[in-house]
């Protein structure tokens, strides 16, 4: 096995749920939870192949905060967001690897909306987001960590489209720009990693909506020292989400994804949990 780390679910990609991007009125603040399990028996490395006997297991969770607001006339969203959790099993070809469990990186994001219409059911919404994240979860380069150990600038440019009848497409698209890093002697470089995420949305009721979706992972190659690693982000996720409003407020949704053709990392069977509570 080459000596870097692979990342928990929660803690190496900016992935964005059907409707997320839908501007809510200025002054509005958003509180969400996230509870994640992602499971693999599958790990691919460049040059390898599939790699016998592994298995990588995770329980993660994911506090995020949100603000809309408006300054004059521009409308803009500011949000944070912390994941942490463990490894309930971490193997790489029959051995035990080791688990840098805890806090993960910590994102912070602002938002600009170029367009949103006044009624989103038939019309455009646009908007773009920079994201940055910092080093502050914990990291081990010979094991699976919850952290990534570099600085990382993520630009996301997303689209809803409403068509009526309760029918939406949600478009987003973003490159992450991580840093090099010295661990224990040795530079750690990461080319730009590209994610391309559609779901198409259909809301029967202003309560109520369930989708499907496709994430698309690719670049992210992984360089020790100058010598590919045979890590990268190339995968393939299929989504599936319901949403449900218990209150004017509140809000749950879960979500199941399953990855495939995953080349240079792993296969995830991922189940999550969140709670929204707006303000």
């Amino acid at each position: 096995m080459t000596a870097v780390a692979l990342s928990a679910g929660a803690a190496q990609a900016i992935d964005v749920a059907p409707g997320d991007y839908t501007l809510l009125p200025a002054d509005t603040r958003v509180l969400l939870q996230y509870f994640q399990y992602s499971t693999t028996d599958s790990l691919h490395f460049d040059g390898v192949g599939k790699v016998p006997g592994s298995g990588i297991d995770a329980v993660t969770g994911v506090s995020r905060v949100l603000y809309y607001g408006d300054a004059d006339g521009l409308r803009y969203g500011l949000q944070a967001y912390l994941p942490f959790g463990s490894f309930t099993e971490a193997k790489i070809g029959g051995g035990p690897v080791p688990e840098a469990n805890g806090l993960g990186d910590l994102t912070v994001g602002a938002t600009v909306w170029l367009a949103a219409p006044e009624n989103p059911a038939q019309g455009t919404t646009f908007a773009l987001t920079a994201f940055l994240t910092a080093p502050t979860g914990t990291y081990d380069p010979a094991g699976v960590s919850i952290g990534s150990g570099t600085w990382t600038l993520t630009p996301q440019v997303a689209l809803i489209q409403g068509f009526g009848n309760g029918w939406f497409f949600d478009g987003i698209a973003d490159v992450a720009l991580s840093r090099d890093h010295d661990e224990n002697g040795a530079k750690i470089s990461h080319d730009p990693s590209w994610q391309l995420q559609a779901y198409l949305r259909y809301q029967p009721t202003p309560t109520r909506s369930i989708s499907v979706g496709y994430s698309g992972k690719s670049g992210g190659e992984t360089y020790v020292n100058g010598a590919y690693s045979g890590t990268r982000t190339r995968v393939d996720t299929l989504r599936l989400f319901a949403n449900q409003f218990v209150s004017p407020t509140m809000q749950v949704q879960g979500m199941i994804s399953k990855d495939f053709n995953a080349k240079g990392g792993a296969d995830n069977l991922v189940t999550q949990i969140r709670l929204l509570k707006m303000f």
